[in-house]
């Protein structure tokens, strides 16, 4: 098994597990309708029109394009470090990111125009392509995974919030947002070397630029005091 290999593997697996999950909530589930597997886990259907957790802050077109760009940049980057050989966690991981970008980009890009709108009504369902409920890039992203760990009131002496009922935690999420926190804390943990190249290698490339040009100038100084 090659490095390049495992890396598709890795994403072609996360993204058919991540919508089978969505299409199954999708059309089996009314919006807003949440299913209690435990107190501490529910499954809970909702529609986001921004970034991963429900945040929305970004023209959702411009936010569409602007993952598009950045899954094509990550995926080149991989490329890269399978050609030169990185360390197969550091491939993993990034093919972890890879894939969790491409799940939620593939609900933007397609979801609008192959299901009818969902409701809480009523179950969505497909319709022929370019039918659906919005138009290209602007799909809705199907979130489904709730984990309110714990829920409790904060004291009334408490500044702003007190009185009032907290939730950990609160974000409503799906299987391709699981994908990349997990592989962001697992760079961020264990994979510093790496980290640091991206943020310094410029830094060096530049440095090393400098220093051949300094070199040269020697050697033309040089050859001159000879002359």
């Amino acid at each position: 098994m090659t490095r390049g290999r495992a890396a598709c593997l890795i994403v072609a697996a996360i993204l058919i597990v991540d919508q089978i999950i969505k299409i199954v909530v999708k059309t089996s589930m009314h919006l807003h309708e949440s299913i209690h597997i435990a107190d501490w886990f529910q499954l809970v259907f909702i529609e986001n029109n921004g970034m991963a957790y429900g945040l929305s802050f970004i023209y959702k077109p411009l936010l569409t394009i602007f993952r598009v760009v950045a899954s094509v940049v990550i995926g080149y980057y991989i490329w890269m470090q399978v050609k030169a050989k990185a360390r197969w966690g550091y491939i993993v991981c990034l093919s972890m990111l890879l894939a969790g970008a491409l799940g939620n980009v593939f609900d933007c890009m397609f979801y609008g125009l192959i299901f009818h709108a969902s409701s809480a009504d009523y179950v969505s369902y497909f319709v022929p392509f370019g039918q659906g409920y919005a138009p290209f890039l602007q799909g809705k992203v199907v979130d489904m995974f709730y984990f309110p760990l714990v829920t409790f009131t904060w004291p009334q002496w408490m500044p702003l919030c007190g009185g009032s009922e907290y939730t950990f935690f609160s974000p409503v999420f799906n299987f391709a947002d699981a994908s990349i926190t997990v592989s962001f804390f697992l760079l961020l943990l264990g994979y510093h070397k790496e980290l640091s190249a991206i943020s310094f290698g410029r830094k060096e490339k530049d440095g090393n630029a400098q220093e051949t040009a300094e070199n040269n100038l020697g050697e033309s100084n040089t050859l001159k005091d000879k002359e």
